[in-house]
């Protein structure tokens, strides 16, 4: 003899030699005679070890305690208990769960396309199985191209999308619309005069067209930095090292506007370009060196000079008032006198002549 108990939150299906008698509820059970006692949990999915789910909804008592979904191939049932999400039910199945104190609800959802329908909440991404869904993040500074088995669907814009797993295959990619730098860096380009540059230079563009960028050109940036060389080899080839350091800005609006002209066949929109660094040779750069460190003498000896000339002439013109005007010289002779005193510590008078006349012998002969 054999002794079953069932709690109130267990029921219980009964068997004999195999086969399905009745469904029991709570309580304590004495089993003989081939009788078996399989007990099915509360709040989960209803199954036997024993028969199919088929064979326990004939027994009509059976029927009427359970809340029964069926779900086909290219479908899910959400699966909500007192109004609130349970479980997502994978597709193709029949699902019973007990009635008892809770009330049972299900959603279908078709998913034979992988666009989610707006009318399931996104809040049940947060809790269902992974495998069921792809979940897709564009972020603010891009856009995304979505395709469905390899073929272009639409552009999603910034946000989180979701999209059923299922026997199409869905892929993304993603764009960068933000203001973005290439860099050119060291082309050798040899110039009129056959001197031998690198030249560094820098675009920023942005992309225009999301799509077509990716289907009718093959590495759009790649293209960008070769018509960039182009266009630099092209005016470098046509001027001389002088000219080309003289008028670095000319290169710049040159390349930039051989650029604007390929806008329309590359798909992006040229913002700003220019050039960062000529750089020279090395005996190259050191004759530069050399003329630049005697232009700066030349210039600082001219201003030298200038100025030379400019004191001799303020003291001839200073002489010749002197010379014209005695008072004059008399206020100058003072001058230097104040001079000597603020430098003289103690000086000795001497003599019944007065201390100016003095002090101006000390200086120099009085000038008649």
């Amino acid at each position: 003899m054999k002794t079953v108990v069932i709690n109130e939150k267990q029921k219980g299906f009964l068997f004999k030699d195999g086969k399905y008698i009745k469904t029991v509820g709570a309580g304590k059970y004495r089993l003989f005679g081939g009788r078996d006692i399989e007990v099915s949990e509360y709040g989960s999915i209803i199954t036997s070890a024993y028969c199919t789910l088929d064979t326990l909804l004939e027994d009509k008592e059976f029927a009427a305690m359970v809340s029964v979904v069926e779900v086909n191939d290219e479908q899910i049932a959400l699966h909500y208990v007192n109004g609130r999400f349970a479980c997502a039910l994978p597709r193709h199945g029949k699902y019973a769960f007990w009635n008892g104190s809770d009330t049972h609800s299900f959603q279908i959802v078709d998913i034979s396309s992988p666009e989610v329908d707006s009318i399931v909440p996104r809040y049940i991404f947060d809790k269902i199985q992974p495998t069921l869904f792809t979940r897709i993040e564009v972020a603010e500074y891009q856009k995304a191209r979505l395709y469905y088995d390899n073929r272009f669907v639409r552009i999603l814009e910034p946000g989180t999308y979701f999209f059923w797993n299922t026997s199409v295959k869905v892929n993304v990619g993603f764009v960068d619309t933000r203001l973005t730098k290439m860099d050119i860096t060291g082309q050798e380009i040899m110039t009129l005069d056959k001197v031998s540059l690198r030249i560094n230079f820098v675009c920023n563009y942005k992309v225009t067209d999301y799509v077509r960028i990716l289907t009718e050109i093959d590495d759009y940036v790649e293209q960008m930095h070769i018509a960039a060389q182009l266009a630099l080899r092209d005016y470098v080839g046509k001027y001389k090292l002088d000219e080309i350091l003289e008028n670095k800005d000319e290169m710049s609006k040159y390349v930039f506007q051989k650029l604007k002209e390929k806008e329309a066949e590359l798909f992006v929109e040229i913002k700003d370009a220019g050039v960062k660094d000529i750089i020279l040779p090395g005996e190259i750069r050191d004759i530069m060196n050399t003329v630049l460190v005697a232009e700066k003498k030349a210039q600082a000896n001219v201003i030298t000079r200038r100025e030379e000339v400019a004191s001799t002439r303020s003291l001839l013109n200073t002489a010749k008032l002197m010379e014209e005007n005695q008072t004059l010289y008399k206020l100058k002779e003072l001058e230097y006198v104040e001079r000597i005193c603020e430098n003289v510590g103690n000086i000795n008078v001497n003599g019944n002549s007065d201390m100016l006349s003095q002090l101006l012998g000390i200086v120099g002969d009085k000038k008649e």
